[in-house]
């Protein structure tokens, strides 16, 4: 039997902005907080939404037309997985002995194509798995493509089985559910500095408050919680390329660790401070809080409710991809799951 202290983690949302369109001097300051995050001791980190090269906040404050050179150059900062720049996060990984959940924009090999991504490594350093946001949300379809089924998983993971959704990916309560029903105990949620948006500066961060509550209760699983701050890298390169714009403002951000019964272990931290919101997590809570609700066994009811979810490869590389895979290699594990 493992000891008491074998299912203790320390968790950590990075509440941070990326170098904004800087794709390498982002994954800089992401390897940057995994090397802090080994001499802290924490074990495993939650980047915001598409930390990599940053989110594309213009494509809310202008019009499409005039969007066609940012969008090209955001294609080009975009990162493929595997690849060079994830390579050295894993290498980063391995060397801090830190687990990450990393946010991309990842580009399709062989295309200019792009998903809004969730990259999971091991803190051995081997790639687990990506899981793309099924549904780009309103002027997000400019930008990134749909994700299939086949990334929407666990991960088993040195730390936990860990899982991960992007945004108002939040809202597809069965898109949820899969990651419920596959035992998920850690969740990594993604998000941009919501409540910079025109709109939003009142009801983006009770949402993300609502949402992540939500799964941490329904799924029984720790959630980490990580949003990007909006600064004046950003409002800048935005300004210099599209003009003046008044729909982005900066500041924001949403960062925190829910418990399964919906208690805050750290957080939430919002604004433009830059830091590790961290807590400690026991994976044993997860054996008391199911005695009252378990939504994979008692509370499940098979009989009355079901799941459909469709595995197969939506895109050329999903079949071709093997996971785990470690630094610089391809691992021997199909996409699927299977070997």
């Amino acid at each position: 039997m493992p000891s008491p202290a074998a299912r203790r983690r320390t968790v950590a949302a990075v509440h941070a902005a990326p170098m904004f369109m800087d794709t390498e001097a982002t994954v800089d300051k992401a390897v940057g907080f995994v090397e802090r995050a080994g001499r802290e001791d924490v074990d495993l980190l939650v980047f915001p939404e598409t930390f990599v090269p940053g989110y594309p906040y213009w494509i809310e404050a202008y019009a499409p037309l005039d969007q066609q050179a940012a969008n090209a150059a955001y294609a080009g900062a975009s990162v493929e997985v595997p690849g060079p720049q994830i390579a050295r996060v894993q290498a980063a990984c391995r060397r801090a002995g830190v687990g990450v959940v990393l946010g991309v924009s990842e580009r399709l090999s062989g295309t200019r194509t792009c998903f809004n991504s969730q990259v999971f490594i091991d803190p051995d350093g081997a790639l687990l798995g990506v899981h793309r946001k099924l549904q780009p949300t309103y002027a997000e379809r400019i930008v990134w493509a749909q994700g299939g089924g086949a990334t929407l998983r666990v991960f088993d993971s040195a730390l936990g089985r860990v899982g991960g959704l992007v945004c108002w990916e939040h809202t597809m309560n069965l898109a949820r559910q899969a990651l419920i029903v596959q035992g998920q105990e850690i969740h990594a949620a993604a998000w941009p500095g919501l409540s910079t948006m025109a709109g939003f500066e009142a009801v983006a961060d009770v949402q993300i408050d609502a949402m992540m509550k939500t799964h941490a209760l329904t799924a029984q699983a720790f959630v980490v919680s990580a949003g990007n701050p909006v600064d004046r890298t950003c409002l800048d390169w935005m300004t210099s390329t599209l003009g003046p714009q008044e729909h982005i403002t900066a500041g924001g951000g949403w960062s925190a660790v829910v418990h399964p019964f919906a208690r805050y272990l750290a957080g939430p931290h919002t604004g433009p401070e830059e830091r590790l919101v961290a807590a400690s997590i026991d994976l044993a809570d997860l054996d008391a809080v199911k005695v009252w609700v378990d939504s994979r066994g008692h509370y499940a009811r098979p009989e009355v409710l079901g799941l459909r979810v469709d595995p197969r490869p939506l895109w050329h590389d999903e079949g071709d991809r093997r996971w785990p895979a470690p630094v610089g290699g391809r691992g021997s594990e199909r996409a699927d799951g299977t070997d």
